[in-house]
């Protein structure tokens, strides 16, 4: 079972994983991160930029790996995931441009991009915490509803409910790309701890479906349900639709303080 912590607010949730990632970074200073992109991983990029202000620690070595990329999409394009790990997250932590991976949305070179990425994704010694966010179709990274559990990394086909979830970030629906390079489900599931954010109503139906329902393509996000060291974070109401929600709250409150998250 997952372990699920209500909290009050996304600033909350911002606080609680970036001291996770904070000891994690001290424990281990050439620490690898899975960095999800659009709005609900936000909080946490900036709760880690105020904590490393506040209290700096060495960030040289810390390596990453974006969770996925549009196809076609020029590198320098201001809503690439590139530029907006550049911008939101590399920039603002202080980390190493050249230690942050992106996938290779370029046409020249998409038919083995997805396999390179497996590659140095496992000559980084793989993943230790992954950050993800999750669609209101349940999809994880562009793992939209279908996907194999045992998928890697690979080009989809974005449905246009993601799509349409997406157009916010351009100048108009019609400019959204079609494809993307994401991680699969099986690359995510290789992480060594998920840390799974979510808040407001629209999220509810997803996560209750992840965390509670069946095992199912139809749902990616209850692929989460395989692995052995889950954290899913949400506010109350992304929470409002899980059966168990007084048992999750209950074990936060008990947790021994020597448990880490």
């Amino acid at each position: 079972m997952a372990e699920v912590i209500i909290v009050k607010n996304e600033s909350a949730a911002g606080e609680l994983v970036a001291r996770s990632i904070r000891a994690l970074i001290v424990g281990k200073l050439d620490a690898v991160l899975g960095l999800a992109t659009g709005s609900t991983p936000s909080p946490i990029y900036r709760a880690l930029a105020r904590s490393f202000m506040e209290r700096p620690i060495d960030v040289s070595r810390v390596r990453g790996f974006a969770l996925d990329e549009y196809v076609g999409m020029p590198a320098e394009h201001p809503q690439s995931y590139r530029a907006v790990i550049t911008r939101e997250v590399v920039e603002p932590l202080g980390l190493t441009p050249g230690n942050i991976h992106v996938p290779n949305g370029d046409l020249s070179t998409i038919q083995t991009a997805g396999l390179d990425y497996e590659h140095a994704i496992v000559e980084a010694g793989g993943v230790d915490v992954q950050i993800l966010g999750i669609g209101r179709t349940g999809h994880l990274g562009f793992n939209e509803p279908g996907s194999s559990f045992a998928s890697t990394t690979r080009v989809k086909t974005l449905t246009e409910a993601t799509r349409a979830d997406n157009a916010r970030f351009f100048d108009s629906p019609a400019d959204v790309p079609v494809q993307c390079i994401t991680q699969g489900l099986g690359t995510i599931l290789r992480a060594r701890h998920l840390i799974l954010l979510a808040l407001g109503q629209t999220k509810a139906d997803a996560i209750a479906a992840a965390v509670e329902g069946p095992i199912t393509a139809s749902q990616p996000g209850s692929a989460i349900q395989f692995h052995a060291h889950v954290t899913v974070i949400v506010d109350e109401a992304a929470a409002s639709k899980l059966t168990n929600l007084h048992y999750y709250k209950h074990s936060w409150a008990n947790k021994p303080a020597w448990q880490e998250m």
